[in-house]
């Protein structure tokens, strides 16, 4: 059976400096995603301002975006934003074997979101230098898959840390900070998905 108890020592005497300091690295993570928040929001109005002003849009021969296979891997990747929240709760619950199960269930997802976008990127009539239009699909699109890829990793080391005894003494912020990156993650893909596939 699972479960891990933190010390009656470590909530008497340094559970409040505990805490504090990862209400401190919590805080510093939130400004790292505002960072991110930043350069994604220059991409989308670099991207609409290209779209609205640039004659010809799409490149020769395009008429337009397949949206079925990217609706699809929205669905899943959104998904995962739920099932990481599940991960995160049966943590909470002291549940070690069903957080992994649920971590694992967000990596595969996660994963099948990636594998579809390089497939769909393998039947693409145009390429990253095929005009303005060519160049912005594949940095928004890239740049956020590498963001996915990121997320994927930081996952994996959190479930290996979850093999450690006693990681979880000092508090979730590994955890917490992870999921927070990956429902971060799920909203970028939101607005992208609306502006490239859903604004055709």
């Amino acid at each position: 059976m699972d479960s891990y108890i933190a010390s009656d020592e470590l909530h008497q005497t340094g559970g409040e400096h505990s805490y504090d300091e990862e209400g401190n690295k919590m805080f510093g993570f939130i400004v790292f995603l505002l960072s991110e928040s930043v350069i994604f929001l220059s991409f989308f109005a670099g991207y609409i301002i290209y779209k609205i002003t640039t004659p010809n849009w799409l490149p020769v021969g395009v008429s337009g975006l397949e949206i079925k296979e990217p609706a699809i891997n929205t669905v899943i990747l959104v998904a995962s934003s739920f099932v990481i929240y599940l991960a995160e709760r049966e943590l909470q619950r002291h549940k070690l074997w069903r957080y992994r199960l649920f971590l694992l269930a967000t990596m595969a997802m996660g994963s099948y979101f990636l594998f579809g976008q390089a497939i769909e990127w393998s039947h693409l009539a145009f390429g990253f230098t095929t005009g303005t239009f060519g160049g912005m699909f594949y940095l928004l699109t890239g740049f956020h898959g590498l963001h996915v890829f990121t997320g994927i990793l930081l996952q994996l080391i959190i479930l290996v840390r979850s093999f450690i005894p006693g990681n979880y003494d000092s508090g979730h912020y590994g955890v917490n900070a992870t999921s927070l990156f990956w429902h971060f993650v799920d909203v970028i893909w939101i607005i992208l998905f609306i502006l490239i596939y859903v604004w055709q």
